[in-house]
């Protein structure tokens, strides 16, 4: 495929109507890009957001706070984890986020048609078989959002930023060992220092395959992963100085990268990158003055070391990857305040540790800059933070491994939902991630659209059913009156108390009275508050009554599923 057509405007336009969600057979094939909504925006401002600095946050902490930071930094906190987090301090918080969990079990076989291993082992040390590739595949996909879904610290969201930033896709390796093993290195580096990740993926099996470096020889250098080392993964592009020339790095430059990173192969059957020195380059790379006129001698199995030494020396690579994740953990804007007082300490930070990650997310998002009023709530929420938070934060059950082919069914269900809404877990739509993280002036506005938002008011409208969603026998519901009934009784029993313990969980900032009026109306349409309260003491008194079970059930799915198709549901 050309994975370089990101750099052509998309042209189709998805016209298909949204699938019902119990249909496993529309998420054969990942969905394409709708056009711009004419509604986006066109430019973005060019005055300071915010004076905020990277200075510590001194101001109060409490619940609005911590779930301000915990939105950003898990898939959907709980209203137990917002509760401990705001009875906890910002840096007893931060030092729990950035503890990273014991490693997971690899992803297990759950088909019959996998004959290799028996249900419930491992496939990811056997020897390929293309008839056996789909569901394992399938597999990892499964396991990969599941090991999302129950990771409450920062791992699992750096584990998805490297996933977008360090590109590969599953479908175009053609190998789920090797989609496992770079899987595997994402996470367990998640929190680590880049440089080294950056290395590690260099050679990576699934890497070679993806941009063809198990193709590159001295006699016919590819430069497909070169390029992109240089234009994606580090120093990035700064402004054209000619054609094909950056002020960052050059057309030239790009050339000898890519003879410095020749004789590399895959093996399949070690499931590893491997040197072979016959078809390596053995000449002196020069590179131009963007690199201060650096030669990197052959230095054969280590050369793609001191290449990337040579790159992350470079101030702008820090900047470059400052502001990727800026974009990730706060906002799409970076005006020249945000790029003068958080960019550029940021990267300095950064180069100053050596690349080591965990000091400087650590110190963005303890800032005063983080926590300022115009950082809340301004960030659309992806498709897995949308449906995975929806999950976590209503407090779905969940199959366990004791059921594993019943557990990776609904792990799978999940990444289906997720596709439908234009986010593939495992396959970005190009080598440059998924466009709301890059394309400018719209980023994550491109998240929502005529097809994505009515797909993703099905999720939610369907685990508001009263018989939910059912996933090889097991079934996923949203249950709000155990919700409801796990609030203190003055609060569950009173409608606006009650209104307001669920807007503290679901939405990013209080909303406004008339919200709260309109909300009253959904729960209560027509009626007075003591017509809640009534009812809900008779259900309280006779929990095992049906009819009165139902009666509070059907008012409180009608506040949800209003609550939950609001644009304020859709912000982190």
């Amino acid at each position: 495929m050309d994975r370089r057509a990101f750099l052509r405007k998309p042209a189709s336009v998805l016209t298909a109507p949204a699938a019902a969600l119990t249909d496993t057979a529309a998420y054969t094939d990942p969905p394409g890009q709708e056009t711009v909504s004419r509604f986006a925006n066109q430019t973005l401002p060019d005055v300071p957001r915010t004076n905020a600095s990277l200075a510590p946050y001194a101001g109060t902490w409490g619940p609005v706070q911590a779930a301000h930071l915990l939105r950003r930094c898990v898939f959907g906190p709980t209203r137990a984890q917002l509760a401990a987090a705001a009875g906890s301090s910002l840096t007893q918080v931060l030092n729990g986020l950035l503890t990273a969990p014991a490693a997971p079990a690899p992803p297990v076989n759950v088909s019959a048609t996998d004959t290799s291993v028996a249900i419930g082992q491992t496939w990811t040390a056997q020897a390929f078989d293309q008839n056996f590739e789909g569901v394992r595949r399938s597999s990892l996909r499964a396991w990969w959002l599941g090991q999302l879904l129950s990771d409450s610290t920062l791992q699992a969201k750096m584990w998805l930023f490297w996933h977008n930033h360090f590109v590969i896709e599953l479908a175009d390796v053609g190998d789920a060992r090797y989609g496992y093993q770079y899987a595997e290195l994402l996470r367990s580096q998640a929190l680590g220092n880049v440089k080294q990740l950056c290395k590690d993926v260099t050679v990576a099996p699934a890497m070679l395959r993806y941009l063809n470096g198990n193709q590159s020889t001295a006699t016919a250098p590819n430069e497909n992963y070169g390029r992109e080392l240089l234009e994606l993964f580090t120093v990035g592009k700064g402004p054209i100085i000619g054609p094909g020339n950056y002020t960052t790095y050059t057309e030239a430059d790009v050339q000898a990268a890519a003879r410095v990173l020749t004789g590399w192969r895959d093996n399949s059957t070690t499931i590893q990158g491997y040197y072979t020195a016959s078809r390596h380059d053995t000449t002196t790379k020069q590179f131009s003055g963007a690199f201060q006129n650096q030669s990197i001698p052959n230095g054969g199995a280590t050369e793609y070391q001191t290449l990337v030494d040579m790159i992350f020396g470079q101030a702008e690579t820090a900047r470059y990857l400052v502001r990727k994740l800026y974009r990730w953990f706060v906002y799409y804007v970076i005006d020249a305040t945000t790029e003068q007082q958080v960019i550029q300490p940021l990267a300095a930070q950064l180069q100053q540790n050596g690349y080591n990650l965990a000091p400087v997310l650590r110190t963005l998002l303890a800032s005063e800059h983080f926590f300022d009023a115009v950082n809340v709530g301004c960030y659309i929420k992806s498709p897995l933070e949308f449906s995975l938070g929806l999950l976590r934060q209503m407090e779905v059950a969940q199959p366990t491994s004791s059921n594993v082919a019943q557990q990776y069914a609904v792990w799978d269900y999940y990444n289906g939902l997720t596709n439908l809404q234009q986010q593939y877990l495992g396959d970005p739509p190009n080598v440059a991630g998924w466009p709301a993280y890059w394309q400018t002036p719209q980023f994550n506005e491109l998240w929502i659209n005529a097809v994505t938002l009515p797909r993703r008011n099905q999720v939610s409208d369907a685990l508001l059913t009263t018989t939910g969603v059912t996933r090889s026998g097991f079934q996923l519901i949203i249950d709000p009156v155990a919700w409801a009934q796990s609030l203190p009784v003055q609060t569950s029993q009173d409608p606006n108390l009650l209104i307001r313990a669920f807007v503290d969980v679901l939405m990013p900032f209080p909303l406004t009275t008339n919200q709260l009026a309109f909300l009253n109306d959904a729960l209560l349409p027509g009626l007075p508050d003591f017509e809640w309260t009534d009812e809900w003491t008779q259900y309280l008194a006779a929990p095992t009554n049906t009819a009165k079970k139902n009666a509070v059930a059907t008012k409180l799915r009608a506040l949800l599923r209003v609550m939950l198709s609001q644009a304020e549901f859709q912000l982190s």
